[in-house]
């Protein structure tokens, strides 16, 4: 048995919303790095829970060690970035956030667009509080995002669900604070 078929059978089961078995993963992978590949892989499992799991373990592994993260950047920016999934595309955001100051050029324009796209296209609250948040951050140093985000964020202020509204009036503040 393969180390992602072993991660995948520790991360199947149980309450969707719970964790499962993802931090005794999460350990393992801390303790053997090569084990990361093997983490990524389980991203490929058929099972939403455990590819719900993966992003746990992921943006965990990513904390501790954000530099082992970018040798699967690239990936993430493509395959990962492509699941329909929700906590995929809200931990991308994270993900990118934590990496940020290794990305190269192009891996930062990508991050950008990925999480543009989510803003525009997904209706997750937690995909758009995550990609609202880390943009209007990012959005700090750079006039054309803030630009392209104050539209988005004036139309999800007048959201129903209260935490998308929330989160699209902090980050507005944010937006407008860094125009003066």
């Amino acid at each position: 048995m393969s180390m992602r078929e072993i991660f995948e059978e520790m991360l199947t089961g149980g309450h969707p919303n719970s964790l499962g078995r993802t931090l005794e993963v999460v350990d393992a992978v801390l303790a053997d790095r090569a084990r990361f590949a093997d983490l990524m892989d389980t991203y490929r499992s058929e099972d939403e829970v455990v590819r719900l799991r993966v992003s746990s373990a992921v943006k965990r592994v990513t904390v501790e060690h954000p530099d082992w993260t970018m040798d699967y950047m690239d990936r993430l920016q493509s395959e990962i970035a492509d699941l329909d999934q929700p906590s995929a595309q809200w931990t991308l955001a994270l993900l990118f956030d934590y990496t940020r100051h290794l990305m190269s050029q192009a891996q930062d324009e990508r991050a950008v667009a990925i999480m543009k796209r989510n803003l525009m296209e997904n209706d997750d609250w937690i995909v758009l509080n995550n990609s609202m948040k880390i943009l209007s951050k990012w959005a700090k140093g750079d006039a054309a995002l803030r630009a392209w985000l104050r539209p988005h964020l004036v139309r999800l202020t007048d959201e129903p669900r209260k935490s998308v509204a929330a989160q699209a009036r902090k980050a507005l503040a944010l937006v407008e604070k860094a125009s003066t």
